[in-house]
C-alpha cells in the first residue's frame, strides 16, 4: 500500500493512492458510504503519514475500538474531535481543513450535506493546500448509499464475508474522472500477513 502522492494527469494535482489504481485526489472532499465505511476509512489512513482528525458528535454509537484500529493504523496517530452541537460538526471540519495541519480530515455524520456546505469544504481544503504543509484530504462517512451533492468521488462499502474468509465490495459511485467502478477485496488468510487483494467486478 503506497504512501506518497502521485500527480493525478487528469487533473494535475497529486493524489493519494490508496488501493491498487484507486487514488484520491488531494485538496478536496470525498464521501465513503454503506456499512462498512470506517473500515474504508482506517484503509485511507493508513495510506496516509501523520496526523488523523477525526471529527464524531458524542452521541453518535459507534465509536471506534483501538484494538480493531490498529491493523490499519496507529490510534495514536489520531486526533479525536467530539463537537457538542451538530452544526459545529460541519464548522469544525472546514477549519480543520482551511488549517492544513493534518493530511486527512474524516467527519462522520449522521446524513448527507448540502451543497453549500460541500462547496466551502472544497474552498477549504484547497486553502489548506496553500498552506505549504501539504495539500489535506477531506473525507465525510455516511449512512446507507450516502448522496452528498458536488462531492469529488463517492464510495460504497460493505461486507461480502464467506466462511473462512473476509472480504467487502468496494463501488465507486461517483467520481469527476472516472466512471463507476466494483471491486472485490479479500483479507489474506487467518494469521497471514499483506494487504488486501483486489478483484474487479462487474459492474
Amino acid at each position: 500500500m503506497s504512501v506518497l502522492p502521485n500527480l493525478d494527469p487528469k487533473r494535475g494535482h497529486a493524489s493519494l493512492p490508496v488501493l491498487g489504481d484507486i487514488a484520491l485526489p488531494l485538496a478536496r472532499l470525498h464521501e465513503i458510504c454503506g456499512p462498512a465505511r470506517h473500515m474504508m476509512a482506517m484503509l485511507i489512513a493508513a495510506a496516509t503519514r501523520g496526523p488523523v482528525m477525526w471529527i464524531a458528535p458524542p452521541w453518535q454509537a459507534g465509536a471506534l475500538n483501538p484494538d480493531g484500529m490498529a491493523a490499519f493504523a496507529g490510534p495514536e496517530r489520531f486526533i479525536w474531535i467530539a463537537p457538542e452541537r451538530p452544526a459545529d460538526t460541519l464548522w469544525t471540519l472546514e477549519e480543520a481543513l482551511r488549517s492544513g495541519a493534518a493530511p486527512l480530515v474524516i467527519a462522520d455524520l449522521p446524513g448527507p450535506p448540502g451543497l453549500t456546505p460541500v462547496r466551502r469544504l472544497h474552498l477549504a481544503a484547497e486553502a489548506g493546500a496553500a498552506m505549504k504543509m501539504g495539500a489535506p484530504l477531506g473525507l465525510i462517512l455516511t449512512p446507507g448509499a450516502g448522496g452528498a451533492p458536488g462531492i469529488e468521488t463517492r464510495w460504497h462499502i460493505a461486507p461480502a464475508h464467506t466462511p473462512g474468509a473476509h472480504c467487502w465490495t468496494l463501488t465507486r459511485l461517483r467520481a469527476r474522472t472516472a466512471p463507476p467502478a466494483c471491486w472485490r477485496l479479500s483479507a489474506p488468510a487467518s494469521g497471514q500477513p499483506g494487504p488486501l487483494r483486489m478483484e474487479a467486478l462487474a459492474t
